[in-house]
Parts: C-alpha cells; structure tokens; sequence
C-alpha cells in the first residue's frame, strides 16, 4: 500500500527548485508549454533509471549493513534541511532561464544525474520497495505518473514568468513556499528514522 506521506514527500521534492526543473522552466520560456511537452518522457525515464540504480545498490548493501538506510535517511534529512534553507536565502536572487534551447538528450542527462535521485532511493522510497517486486512496480508506477503534472507546471511556470501577468506566481514566493513545505518533511522523516535504529 502506497502512503500519503510517500507522495507528498515526492510532489514537494519533485516540485523544488532544482537541475531538472530549471530546464522544463527555461524551455516553457522558449518554445511554449506544447512543444515542450516531449521533455516529460526525458525527465521519467531518467528519473526511473537513476533511481532504479541507486535502489538496487542501497538494497544490496542493507543486507550486510542494516544501518545503512538508517544513515543515508538521516542525512536526506539534512540534505532537504540544507536545500529548503538554501531556497530561502536565495529567494531574492534572480533565477537565469536564459539557457541554449533544451533538448529530450540535455534534459535527460540532467535528471539522470539529479542528487534528488539518491534522495529518493534512499529516504522517500520505502526501504521495502527494494526487496519486494509488486512494491517496487506500484511505487514507481505513481512517481512516474506524479511527474507528468509536475514538469507540466515548471513548463506553465516558465511561460508565465516570461509574460509578467501573474504578480504574485514569482520565484521568491515559489521558492520560499517550497523552503517551509521542506521543512515540514524533515521531522517526520528525521523521526521514522531514529525510530527504526
């Protein structure tokens, strides 16, 4: 059974500033929100792969050392602490969208070297995902499918911020929204954590 907290924890992190969300903004800016549609299949199957790798490498080396996830949960904790005090520090400078046109090859390569990857492998996926087939297939089903909106919104972003109409739809707003939904996630994964030492 999937979780709330798997997919709230997966919207917030996959709607946070990043690599990945920075092209699919530059592109919407660029060529539209239609013609840049075919960057979402780039963005799932380098997520997909990325995570896929790390899951089986974390899976593999739990078995000899149990602590392993423990740690590398704690320290997505303090990753995602990092990244939501980082967003509100830098909420006032001025994102640079003005990128060579996006390409499906730039964007993969992008998402596929993503840290966000390891963060979900390690923290945001159950750890029994990668012991357990049908878990791994239904978790991953719904983190492809939660992709598809999200890259469509940082594509809707990227057109808006270019035209100025909506005041208030600006990137500090965006980014310090996204610092205190982040926040938020740390104790409870911070908890669950120590909980399974």
């Amino acid at each position: 059974m999937i979780s709330w907290f798997f997919v709230g924890l997966v919207v917030t992190i996959l709607l946070t500033p990043g690599p990945t969300n920075t092209l699919l903004a530059s592109s919407g800016i660029q060529v539209g929100i239609r013609k840049s549609l075919g960057l979402i299949p780039a963005e799932a199957l380098g997520y997909f792969i990325s995570i896929s790798l790390w899951g089986v490498i974390i899976g593999s080396v739990s078995k000899h050392f149990p602590s392993i996830p423990v740690i590398l949960k704690l320290f997505s904790a303090g990753y995602i602490l990092f990244l939501a005090l980082k967003l509100w520090r830098t909420s006032d400078h001025v994102e640079n969208f003005d990128q060579a046109t996006i390409g499906i090859r730039e964007l993969f390569i992008a998402t596929l070297l993503n840290p966000k990857a390891l963060l979900f492998a390690s923290a945001i996926f159950p750890a029994f995902v990668w012991h357990n087939l049908s878990a791994y297939i239904s978790h991953m089903l719904v983190f492809l499918m939660m992709i598809i909106p999200i890259a469509f919104f940082w594509t809707f972003i990227g057109s808006v911020l270019c035209s100025n109409k909506v005041t208030w739809l600006n990137q500090r707003n965006m980014q310090r929204t996204a610092s205190l939904v982040l926040v938020s996630f740390t104790v409870p994964l911070s908890y669950s954590a120590i909980l399974s030492l």
